[in-house]
């Protein structure tokens, strides 16, 4: 039992690892995409290149990390709760004995971990998303600290931080869920088809294939990319709703529903619900890679498989 808490703990470091290593590589067009979603009044008439270029001159290259803190706060325990939820979701789900496929099992549990995470972390991202939008000269918060109390008073309570939930969970369920089973279903394609070319054996367990390190960066990209295309729309929807009262149009988005409606009437398809997504292509790619790549790495380093 003992070996078996310290799974836990292992598995939790594993995941908050892969976390952090992936987001704070790709914090710069984080940081971008959301000035870009929201269209904020600085930057709102640029697209993804020129706006990458105007944020250093306009705010220093520290510019492009704003909101990273709040974000490795959140991902830490993001990663670890979603890793490790899944595992946990996975046992439960083939116990039930529901006659379905194992590519089944893995999105089922997928979904459910990735909602797990979210709804424990979400006040984070809520503050990281106020804290990123923000433009030099014009803060309304000065840190993660004060950005807590602020919305916490003035938006009513508790449940302030909860704006924009909705959509995130509805888009959750496609993202998680498609991201591992897309990525679970190459991995076992590939293992079976081609083991030799693909495949290598696990450092801490020999009788355990795994991936290539380079096939895993291909697999973790591609499985991302689909996922991302996806649940795009409600990512914006999001985005606007969590920025709430800094939006001059905030009253318009209150629901999922409402706000969807919004963005499409004012800005169309592609400058609205979809602005921003191929900058989300060119981030998602090495995220997803370095994460599932750093989690396999540190899954084989803390003994794990």
């Amino acid at each position: 039992p003992a070996r078996r808490d310290f799974y836990w703990l292992r598995s939790f470091i594993a995941g908050g690892v892969a976390g952090c290593c992936a987001k704070t590589t790709t914090a710069p067009l984080d940081r971008v995409k959301i000035l870009l979603q929201a269209h904020n009044h600085h930057y709102k008439h640029l697209g993804v290149f020129s706006t990458l270029c105007a944020v250093p001159k306009k705010e220093g290259y520290l510019g492009l990390y704003k909101g990273n803190g709040a974000m490795m706060i959140r991902i830490f325990p993001y990663g670890a709760i979603q890793f490790m939820a899944f595992d946990q979701y996975k046992k439960v789900v083939i116990k039930q004995h529901l006659g379905i496929s194992g590519h089944v099992h893995r999105l089922m549990a997928g979904s459910m971990a990735g909602i797990t995470a979210v709804i424990c972390t979400y006040p984070l991202d809520m503050v990281r998303v106020r804290l990123a939008f923000q433009v030099k000269g014009e803060h309304k918060y000065m840190g993660i600290i004060h950005a807590f109390k602020m919305i916490y008073t003035k938006e009513g309570g508790f449940s302030g931080f909860y704006r924009g939930l909705m959509p995130t969970v509805v888009g959750m369920a496609p993202y998680a869920g498609f991201s591992f089973f897309t990525f679970g279903t190459l991995k076992s394609i590939g293992l079976a088809q081609a083991p030799n070319l693909l495949g290598r054996p696990s450092l801490d367990n020999p009788d355990v294939l795994v991936l290539k390190t380079h096939i895993n960066l291909l697999c973790g990209g591609i499985a991302g990319a689909i996922a991302q295309t996806i649940s795009y729309p409600l990512d914006v929807t999001r985005r606007r709703m969590q920025l709430g009262a800094v939006l001059p149009d905030s009253e318009k988005c209150l629901t999922m529903v409402q706000t969807l409606k919004y963005v499409y009437q004012q800005h169309g398809i592609r400058r609205g619900l979809y602005r921003g997504l191929s900058l989300n292509y060119i981030r998602c790619i090495p995220s997803q890679a370095v994460a599932f790549t750093t989690y396999e790495l540190m899954k084989q380093f803390l003994r794990l498989n």
